[in-house]
């Protein structure tokens, strides 16, 4: 039987009178690799930053294995640490090199010692061809570059759970193949993912489950291969059409 790392159950979130998600519900298992895929406007963002507790819930529940995290009982910097999360814009430290990016959070938040948090930098920075760039900081690096020291940093927590939000849509075209080819890897490994993407290839070709949102809600969500071939929804054939089309 699967095991549940995430639950996300009847998920809610408005700002002020705008309602941006209504009545979320679907789990993310261990080893999966769920693209979730939309207009924008569409809440996809949102609904990570939820699930990142970097925004309140207004009414539901999400549940890390089991536990509902999004009552303000735990620590969230701990939480992160265990399901962290790479941005759009790589939120990189600029006043601080690669290396000192890829330790801080380990020896802040995890309390690991000096010696390791560099040898687990080192390691994750070498998985992610970053290893050359140890000693430059993020202004001198490109930004497919930038963007895969911030997946090692993430990946030096050793969380069970990994968030992309829309993780190539700040690059130029030719260093989206870049990032991608690390998430491909990822997922080879077994990394449990949940990526936020307008990268439809690798929604249909990478992903274990797809989910289609529209103005707040998912539409439709099943295999790549039953909602890129043969979609039930009106909404998610019109959307896919236009997609793959441009």
């Amino acid at each position: 039987m699967s095991e549940h790392i995430l639950e996300v159950r009847h998920l809610s979130k408005a700002f002020g009178s705008h309602a941006v998600l209504k009545d979320i519900d679907f789990t993310v298992d261990k080893g999966d690799v769920t693209s979730i895929i939309g207009a924008s406007g569409s809440g996809k963002s949102t609904l990570l930053r939820c699930i990142n507790l970097l925004e309140t819930l207004t009414t539901g529940e999400i549940l890390f294995h089991g536990k509902d995290i999004s009552k303000g009982k735990i620590n969230p910097s701990e939480y992160r640490a265990k399901v962290g999360m790479v941005f759009q814009n790589f939120n990189l430290f600029n006043n601080m090199t690669v290396l000192a990016n890829c330790m801080i959070g380990q020896q802040k938040v995890s309390k690991i010692n000096k010696e390791e948090a560099k040898k687990r930098a080192l390691y994750y920075l070498n998985k992610v061809g970053m290893a050359p760039y140890i000693n430059a900081r993020p202004d001198q690096i490109s930004g497919g570059q930038k963007q895969r020291v911030a997946i090692a940093r993430a990946l030096a927590m050793e969380p069970e759970v990994l968030l992309f939000d829309e993780p190539t849509s700040a690059l130029d075209p030719e260093m989206v193949g870049e990032v991608l080819d690390v998430m491909k890897s990822l997922a080879r490994d077994k990394m449990t993912m949940l990526v936020v993407t307008h990268e439809m290839s690798f929604a249909r070709d990478v992903s274990s489950h797809v989910v289609y949102m529209a103005d707040g809600i998912i539409e439709e969500e099943g295999p790549p291969s039953e909602i890129f071939t043969n979609p039930k929804s009106l909404r998610t054939r019109e959307f896919l059409k236009r997609v793959l089309n441009d």
